[in-house]
């Protein structure tokens, strides 16, 4: 049992310092030896808990995945059975959740031809909930399909705007900036 945990801890161990490998290097420039460097472990202990390089990756992208999954359970509990609420909270979650934890978001950005044919659906699923919710929405409400991909688009605008200009510093990243993100998101939907 003790062990298994020093497996965990150490797997844990590399994955972050995987994310931050990805955060300085990007994944073209990607080392498995600068990660066990980082982590004062020898280049082949990495592969004594992945396989290979893009298993290494996809754990990374699974573990960010897990870490936006716990924020995303409480929040859609706390607002069940009202799904425009669920869409403006996850959404106001997301941006937090992106302004909390930067490191996690060239993990976003990534691009690599090869490790995408293969694992393509991870990356997607850190952004998937509010996708999924609008989708939900709007066919809750007879949406058009034209209008429902509109709503899809505008919302994810709105996140993704929100974090690069409160990372740039064009808005401050405060409480009432957060706020007017949730006002617009929630207003889109009384949009035609």
């Amino acid at each position: 049992m003790a062990g298994q945990t020093r497996r965990r801890s150490k797997r844990e161990e590399l994955i972050k310092a995987g994310i931050e490998e990805i955060n300085k290097n990007g994944i073209a420039g990607f080392s498995m030896r600068r990660v066990a460097d980082a982590c004062g472990v020898s280049c082949g202990a990495p592969y004594k808990h992945f396989e290979n390089r893009n298993e290494f990756i996809a754990a990374v992208i699974e573990y960010v995945n897990g870490q936006w999954r716990e924020q995303q359970v409480g929040t859609m509990a706390r607002y069940e059975g009202d799904a425009r609420r669920q869409i403006v909270e996850i959404s106001v979650e997301y941006v937090k959740f992106l302004m909390d934890h930067p490191h996690f978001r060239s993990i976003l950005t990534l691009k690599d031809d090869d490790f995408d044919n293969v694992y393509h659906r991870l990356r997607g699923e850190l952004s998937s909930m509010t996708q999924r919710l609008v989708k939900g929405y709007c066919d809750s409400v007879d949406m058009p399909m034209e209008v429902r991909y509109r709503k899809i688009y505008a919302v994810r605008s709105f996140i993704y705007g929100a974090v690069i200009m409160f990372d740039n510093g064009e808005l401050e990243y405060n409480d009432m900036a957060l706020e007017a993100l949730r006002f617009n998101i929630d207003r889109e939907f009384d949009l035609p």
